[in-house]
């Protein structure tokens, strides 16, 4: 047992450094930031959906055998992240008063939901990692490099929107990070509960795929739009599909 927690642990610290691949966007500044945070944010809407239809709601399905539930799940999770966002679009607009519009003015809301919805994911992650472990080792290392190779183009798109949505590079980078960890806690409460934390994370998933579904639908596309020229909007479609191909790929390495 103690080999099984060494491994688990270990393998979903480095499925959580995966959050750091930010970094690689320190070199941009002014229009080349902001034509990589464009692309970023593409390949967040590409992801996120693919992460939801290819991943998150597939397995839902096979895992509860009960449409209804797993349906209402998903719905659960884009009402209420819609309440969640009228609060934090309350919120902004007061705080954008006090700080006059200027220097200081608070991050756009979607950079917040953001975090919640990548932090609900790396839980379901953490506790699909444990899970595997109490299987076997190897089936425990299989899956968390399924993930750690679905995590790369979604941990670059989150970041992308981080940015979009107001944050630092450098505090995106920091709560990317923090929400990575929400993977190391899912392992232990997974290898702490056994078996019986199946039935939470099969609740969790479709929730947090509502959730995606709902940031790349109404706050991300819409974003794509303002882009109007359309060798632009051409790269933004195909790097879309590309966060979507990326996905495809784990499910058939899987």
């Amino acid at each position: 047992m103690h080999t099984v927690w060494l491994y688990a642990v270990l393998s979903v610290i480095l499925e959580s450094l995966v959050s750091l691949f930010g970094v690689l966007t320190l070199p941009f500044t002014g229009e080349r930031l902001k034509g990589t945070t464009s692309v970023l944010v593409s390949l967040a809407v590409g992801a996120m959906l693919g992460d939801a239809f290819i991943h998150l709601l597939p397995e839902a399905f096979a895992k509860t055998g009960n449409p209804l539930q797993v349906s209402l799940c998903v719905l659960a999770g884009i009402f209420g992240f819609f309440a969640l966002e009228k609060f934090l679009h309350w919120h902004h607009v007061h705080s954008l008063d006090e700080h006059d519009h200027g220097e200081g003015a608070p991050v756009h809301p979607v950079g917040y939901m953001s975090l919640i919805a990548g932090g609900l994911d790396n839980l379901v992650d953490g506790l699909v990692i444990g899970a595997a472990f109490l299987i076997s080792v190897s089936t425990g290392i299989a899956v968390t490099i399924a993930i750690v190779l679905h995590e790369i183009p979604k941990e670059m798109g989150e970041f992308g929107v981080l940015i979009h949505a107001g944050f630092s590079r450098p505090k995106a980078i920091l709560y990317n990070c923090m929400t990575a960890l929400l993977s190391v806690t899912g392992t232990v409460i997974s290898l702490i509960l056994g078996g019986t934390i199946a039935n939470f994370a099969t609740l969790v998933a479709p929730f947090a795929a509502g959730i995606f579904i709902y940031i790349a639908g109404s706050d991300l596309v819409p974003q794509l739009h303002r882009e109007l020229k359309p060798s632009r909007s051409a790269v933004q479609l195909l790097v879309m599909a590309a966060g979507v191909a990326a996905m495809v790929l784990v499910k058939v390495l899987e």
